[in-house]
């Protein structure tokens, strides 16, 4: 299973840096398709103080899929933190762990709030084995990143039953944008920080997609999911 694992969830392998540094950055680079007017996104509000501590987002140079900010080093919400992600097959309803994975979170409300998930495609699917649905790369590659990385906060207890919002990586300490939502009970080894949760509503959209199949691009039961789950918006 771990070496099926890796190329489902592997995200930031050298293929990042080598179509960053091609000659035809247009292939590697998201357009901006989000909607001209500005959409009031709401403020990021947590059920508790930040927790203290600091957080290192190592500047992947030249990577970045969509161009944004680094996050901020100090996480600016604690506790839970409710969030909506507008897509195509419904409104994905997200519960943050801003207490257990406080620098994993600061990350995806920094780049939510900058658009950075606005347009993009949820580009895998897996239905046999492990159950997930990955998103968070603007180019839909696989590849894509927000230009920087940052560490794993994991415990070794980790679990992923049905309902968890956890991120993709390529192996120790390689965290970007990328995420992946479990819709059914998938047995993975501790090696992918868990920052949230969805509601059940959720896992029932997702289900829903399942049953279309994928185009089982990487494999049987592994690919671009036949029915199209688009980003369009995140909001607080």
């Amino acid at each position: 299973m771990s070496k099926r694992l890796l190329p489902v969830l592997a995200i930031l392998a050298a293929t990042t840096l080598a179509a960053c540094n091609g000659d035809d950055s247009s292939d590697s680079t998201a357009k901006d398709t989000s909607a001209a007017a500005p959409r009031d996104r709401g403020t990021p509000t947590g059920t508790a103080d930040p927790v203290d501590t600091t957080c290192d987002y190592a500047d992947n140079a030249g990577s970045a899929a969509k161009e944004v900010d680094p996050p901020p080093a100090k996480p600016t919400v604690g506790g839970t933190v409710e969030a909506t992600m507008d897509t195509s097959v419904g409104a994905f309803k997200l519960t943050l762990a801003a207490d257990t994975a406080p620098c994993t979170v600061n990350s995806f409300i920094s780049l939510a709030e900058q658009g950075y998930f606005d347009g993009t495609t949820c580009h895998r699917l897996t239905t046999e084995g492990i159950l997930v649905l990955q998103c968070g790369d603007p180019t839909a590659t696989g590849s894509g990143g927000p230009g920087y990385s940052f560490a794993d906060e994991l415990t070794g207890s980790e679990t992923y039953p049905t309902g968890t919002l956890a991120m993709a990586n390529a192996g120790p300490d390689t965290n970007g944008s990328q995420f992946f939502i479990v819709y059914g009970d998938t047995p993975l080894p501790p090696s992918y920080t868990v920052f949230g949760t969805v509601d059940d509503a959720t896992v029932a959209a997702i289900e829903k997609v399942a049953q279309d199949g994928t185009d089982d691009a990487y494999g049987q039961g592994d690919g671009a999911p036949n029915t199209p789950v688009d980003i369009s918006f995140v909001g607080f």
